[in-house]
């Protein structure tokens, strides 16, 4: 979460889906302000990870920057532009889950 907020990731929140969902135990949501934004709080996020050895088994849409997912098995990030976030409405979606908003300090 930290690596997100470190580069101003915007409107960050993580949904609990570990009971509803047999793919992943959390999905952390954010969003970047603009393409160079949504780069920079992912290639924050990727930086950060590899320092702790941590290997995503899969990154999707970092080609086009509008939605950005990285799997890390129990934790599948999802970074959004404004408009794709609100057209795609992922924490509504999984609205059962409990979801936990997270401001820079």
């Amino acid at each position: 979460m930290q690596a997100i907020l470190d580069k101003k990731g915007l409107d960050v929140l993580s949904v609990n889906v570990s009971k509803i969902s047999g793919v992943t135990d959390y999905f952390i949501v954010a969003t970047g302000a603009v393409d160079v934004h949504l780069k920079a709080v992912t290639d924050n996020i990727l930086d950060t990870m590899r320092a702790e050895k941590v290997t995503p088994l899969h990154i999707e849409g970092y080609e086009n920057l509008r939605w950005v997912l990285i799997d890390y098995i129990d934790v599948v990030v999802h970074l959004f532009l404004p408009e794709t976030r609100k057209y795609y409405s992922i924490e509504k979606l999984w609205g059962e889950g409990k979801i936990t908003r997270y401001e820079s300090e």
